[in-house]
C-alpha cells in the first residue's frame, strides 16, 4: 500500500471511529429520554460498531430496539452539538453523584485513587482523560441532557453520525466481574453511508448460516452440556477425527524441525506460576483448588513446565537448540459471558511449543517458525497478515523485566519481521506479559480476522527459572526461549475453519470423508456396502454407511446436507461390476467420475496425506 493511501486508509478508520463512539453516546441519550434513571455503565467502539452497558428497571429485547433508533433518529435530526467541558476531578464526581450515575462515580473514585491503572478493565476513551499517573482533571461531554465522563473526540454535532442500526442485547457485569451487578448491553453497527451498512448487513446474514456453533451441531462435530458446563465443548468422535488430522498436521511439520513431543499434568503446584510470574500477572484466570497442605491449579499453560524440563540437566551450547512440542489440554477461568463455542473456552488445547536457544540462533529460529505459520495458513486455504504486538509504555508494571530487555526484544522482532518480508502493523499494549509477540491474524470469507498463530520473544523466564547452558568458554550463560502456537488452540482454528469454508471442509479435515448409499436392503447390495466401508475405514478412510429405508433422492440429499465430500450409490451395477462413480462436492469439483474401488481409494489417500484443498479424482 502507498504511503498516501495507507494514511487515506488510516483518515477514514479514525473517523469511523469518532462517528461510531458519538453514536454510543447518541444511543446513551435515548436511552436516557425512555428510561428516566438509567444508570450507564461504560459505551466503547468496537469492531463495525458500539455498544453501551445500562442499568435500567425494563428488561430490554429485539423489540425494544425499533423504539431506541426511532429516538437515536429523532435525536440525530436535531443535530445536537457534543459539547467538551473539562472538570476538576472532584466536581465530576459531584456532578455524577446529583445524576445518580454509581458506574461514572465508582470509576471517577478509581481514578482518584489509582490513577490510570484502573484502565485495565476500562479503555482510557471511556474516562475522559488521557495517560497519567495522578489524574486532577477529566474531559466530559454533553449532548442534549445527556452528560457523559468521556475522553473523545466527537462529531461536531449529532446530525453528522451517518448511518446505523441495533443489532442485540445481551446481558454484562460491570467491568467484567461475576461478583458485579449485570447490566444491559445493546449492540450497534454504525457506518458513514447506507451501501457500507448494507453490506455489512449481508455480511452478518452470511456470517450466521456460517456459524460454526449451528453447523457444529449439524455435521455432529462438537456438543456443548449445561451439566458440563460454559465453555467446555466436548467432541464427538468426527470431531475428534478432526482435531487428530489437526494434530498430525502439525506433528508433520515438528519433526522435521527438530521438535521432541513431551507430555505433562493438567495440575501443578501454583509456586511454580509464581516463579514464572503467571500468578501475578495472570492470577484471575487460574482455577486454583486445595489438595492438602497443597495449593493446585489446573494448568492454563505449558511454559513453565517445559522451562523445568529444560532445567533438569546441564546442556552445552552445541546441544542447543532444544525444543519441545505439547498437545496437553490447558484451562481457564475465561468470564463466563465472553464464552462462545470453540472461538472462546475454558478447556483449549494448543499445538504449544518451546525453542531453547542461544542468542546467535534467534534470527534463524524466528525464520524458521515465519515459514511454519505460512505453510499452515496455505494449507488451510487462509489469507493473513502479521500483529507485531508489543508492550504498553504507559503500563510498565503490567510486564515481567526492565526497559532495556523490552527495547532489545521489540527492536528484534521488528527487524526479523522485516527481514522475513512479513506484511504487518504494530499494536501496543498486546505483547505478552514476559516478551513481545509476532500474532498472525488470519483473514476467513467473510474478511474477519481471527488471531491464531503467535511467536514470542521471551528473555524473562529463562531467567526467572535460572536456566543456563555451558557456553564455548566453559561459562553458563542464559538461553533464550521462544513461545509458538500454529492454530492457536485447536478448538478455535477448527471453530475458524468451519465458518470460513461454511462447514464445506477440504476432504483431509471433513468430518465424514465418504458416504456409501444403498438403493435397496438386498443381501448383496448391503454385504457390498458394509465391505467397501470395511475397506474404507481399513485405509484410514473416515466413511459412513446409510442403510435406510429412505430412496436414494433422499439419502443423497442427506449426505449433501453433512456436507459429505464423496457419496457413493451402492446398487446391482456395483455389486456386479466392483467399480465405483463417487458423486463429487460441488465445491470440489461437483462432477462424477468412474473409477475401480481400489483407484478409488490410492486416490482419495493421496488427497488426504496431501492436504488437498480439491477433488484428486
Amino acid at each position: 500500500m502507498s504511503q498516501k493511501n495507507s494514511e487515506n486508509s488510516k483518515n477514514s478508520a479514525d473517523q469511523l471511529h469518532v462517528m461510531r463512539h458519538s453514536m454510543a453516546h447518541i444511543m446513551a441519550a435515548a436511552l436516557q429520554q425512555l428510561y428516566p434513571g438509567a444508570k450507564f455503565g461504560v459505551g466503547p467502539v468496537i469492531d463495525n460498531g458500539f455498544y453501551y452497558d445500562v442499568d435500567i428497571d425494563a428488561t430490554l429485547s429485539t423489540e425494544d430496539l425499533a423504539k431506541i433508533t426511532k429516538k437515536m433518529q429523532e435525536i440525530i435530526n436535531q443535530k445536537l452539538p457534543f459539547e467538551r467541558q473539562e472538570v476538576d476531578l472532584d466536581e465530576a464526581i459531584e456532578l455524577f453523584k446529583q445524576a445518580d450515575q454509581d458506574y461514572k462515580v465508582e470509576l471517577l473514585n478509581d481514578l482518584k485513587r489509582h490513577g490510570t491503572t484502573v484502565a485495565k478493565d476500562i479503555d482510557r476513551e471511556q474516562l475522559g482523560v488521557e495517560s497519567a499517573e495522578k489524574v486532577t482533571t477529566v474531559s466530559l461531554y454533553k449532548t442534549g441532557d445527556f452528560l457523559d465522563l468521556c475522553r473523545g473526540p466527537h462529531l461536531e454535532d449529532t446530525g453528522k453520525a451517518g448511518v446505523f442500526k441495533l443489532t442485540r442485547v445481551s446481558g454484562a457485569y460491570w467491568r467484567g466481574d461475576e461478583k458485579n451487578p449485570q447490566l444491559q448491553r445493546i449492540y450497534g453497527v454504525a457506518f458513514a453511508d447506507k451501501a457500507a451498512l448494507n453490506t455489512y448487513l449481508e455480511q452478518l446474514a452470511e456470517a450466521e448460516k456460517r456459524d460454526h456453533r449451528k453447523l457444529g451441531k449439524q455435521l455432529d462435530i462438537f456438543e456443548q452440556s449445561e451439566i458440563v458446563g460454559a465453555g467446555l465443548p466436548m467432541f464427538t468422535p468426527k470431531g475428534t477425527a478432526m482435531i487428530n488430522a489437526m494434530m498430525n498436521f502439525v506433528r508433520d511439520i515438528n519433526i522435521p524441525d527438530g521438535f521432541e513431543e513431551v507430555r505433562t499434568g493438567h495440575v501443578t503446584r501454583t509456586e511454580l506460576y509464581d516463579i514464572s510470574g503467571h500468578s501475578a500477572k495472570f492470577g484471575d484466570d487460574l482455577f486454583v483448588v486445595e489438595a492438602g497442605d497443597d495449593k493446585l491449579a489446573l494448568k492454563p499453560m505449558n511454559c513453565p513446565h517445559h522451562a523445568q524440563l529444560y532445567g533438569r540437566s546441564l546442556h552445552s551450547y552445541r546441544d542447543l537448540p532444544i525444543k519441545y512440542s505439547e498437545f496437553t489440554t490447558l484451562h481457564r477461568n475465561e468470564i463466563k459471558g465472553a464464552l462462545g463455542g470453540l472461538t472462546r473456552v475454558r478447556a483449549l488445547t494448543m499445538d504449544d511449543a518451546h525453542a531453547f536457544i542461544r542468542p546467535d540462533q534467534i534470527e534463524q529460529e524466528v525464520g524458521s517458525l515465519v515459514k511454519q505459520v505460512d505453510r499452515v495458513m496455505s494449507t488451510y486455504g487462509l489469507d493473513y497478515h502479521m500483529r507485531l504486538s508489543l508492550r504498553d509504555p504507559g503500563e510498565p508494571d503490567a510486564y515481567l523485566g526492565g526497559t532495556e530487555i523490552w527495547d532489545k526484544a521489540e527492536s528484534l522482532l521488528r527487524q526479523l519481521a522485516d527481514k522475513n518480508n512479513l506484511d504487518y502493523h504494530e499494536v501496543e499494549g498486546e505483547a505478552a506479559f514476559y516478551g513481545p509477540k509476532m500474532d498472525f491474524m488470519a483473514v476467513d470469507a467473510l474478511g474477519r480476522e481471527w488471531q491464531v498463530s503467535t511467536i514470542q520473544l521471551d528473555f524473562n523466564m529463562p531467567a526467572r527459572f535460572e536456566l543456563s547452558y555451558i557456553n564455548e568458554k566453559g561459562e553458563k550463560e542464559r538461553p533464550v526461549m521462544i513461545h509458538r502456537a500454529l492454530n492457536g488452540s485447536f478448538e478455535r482454528m477448527l471453530g475458524v475453519l468451519i465458518e470460513h469454508y461454511g462447514g464445506n471442509l477440504p476432504t483431509w479435515l471433513a468430518p465424514e470423508q465418504v458416504r456409501l448409499i444403498t438403493v435397496n436392503d438386498s443381501d448383496a447390495i448391503v454385504n457390498k456396502a458394509q465391505d467397501w466401508r470395511k475397506q474404507l475405514k481399513a485405509a484410514g478412510i473416515r466413511a459412513e454407511l446409510d442403510l435406510s429405508s429412505e430412496s436414494v433422492g433422499k439419502k443423497i440429499r442427506a449426505s449433501s446436507l453433512m456436507k459429505v465430500p464423496y457419496t457413493i450409490v451402492v446398487g446391482e451395477k456395483e455389486v456386479e461390476g466392483g467399480d465405483v462413480s463417487p458423486r463429487i462436492r460441488a465445491d470440489l469439483g461437483d462432477k462424477e467420475v468412474s473409477l475401480s474401488f481400489n483407484e478409488f481409494i490410492s486416490k482419495l489417500q493421496a488427497e488426504i496425506n496431501e492436504r488437498s484443498q480439491g477433488s484428486t479424482l
